[in-house]
């Protein structure tokens, strides 16, 4: 699976240039001209592996941004500031607010490709040696990659199905009303009810032998739905 980039720059030839660069290596990128639309995107469901990160911008500043992004997102996503702003104050500024590195324009693509494999290889080496694992029946849950497999094999789940899964296994044993559950996911307490037993059918799909008569995602009448272990095997 390639590893996915979060461009967020508002100069359109950089952020082609930049995309071009990791998509030859082998990345997959999503660039956004603001940071605005990137709060969007991961808000949507985008899974960032690490982001290049512009400091002026349009609307919220970078560093704006990069509070933000520490404050309500997984912490151990590498953050690159590429920007033309150089002094002492800037770099220490970012550096403060959480970003891993920085890198001040002009520079070279090739040495921007060679420092995100660097950060990515490193996270990865760390992230497998302290990884946290959540089994059920055949199945392991890699809390910190939000990967679940079925022995060696990958169970290929979208970001909000597992999103719903691990905020299942995560209470198990209780039960949980369809508002409990859209609230904790979707982070809202107004919405569409329905999504919370549209996604629920379709995890019992891939990880239920029966998906009618389920045996880890329970219905509990009138209560909602229960997460339920089973036995290990």
């Amino acid at each position: 699976m390639k590893s996915k980039i979060l461009i967020i720059e508002d100069v359109p030839e950089m952020a082609q240039l930049v995309t071009m660069y990791m998509e030859n290596a082998g990345f997959e990128c999503l660039a956004c001209e603001s940071a605005e639309i990137a709060l969007q995107k991961l808000t949507e469901g985008w899974k960032s592996d690490l982001i290049l990160l512009d400091l002026n911008l349009p609307g919220m500043s970078g560093l704006d941004f990069l509070k933000k992004f520490r404050e309500e997102y997984r912490t151990t996503i590498p953050v690159i500031i590429v920007s033309a702003r150089d002094a002492d104050e800037d770099i220490i500024a970012g550096l403060g607010y959480g970003a891993d590195d920085f890198v001040t324009k002009p520079f070279s693509p090739k040495v921007l490709v060679a420092r995100v494999k660097a950060k990515l290889e490193r996270l990865a080496a760390t992230e497998a040696a302290s990884e946290e694992t959540y089994t059920f029946g055949p199945y392991t849950v890699y809390c910190n990659s939000c990967v679940l497999k079925k022995g060696s094999e990958k169970i290929a789940l979208s970001a909000k199905e597992y999103e719903v899964l691990e905020f299942l296994f995560r209470h198990e044993g209780q039960s949980l009303t369809p508002d409990t559950i859209y609230s904790g996911v979707w982070k809202s307490q107004y919405g569409d009810l329905t999504a919370v037993a549209v996604y629920i059918q379709r995890l019992r799909k891939k990880i239920e032998d029966d998906p009618a008569h389920p045996k880890y995602i329970t219905t509990m009448f009138g209560m909602g739905y229960k997460f339920v272990r089973g036995d290990s095997q």
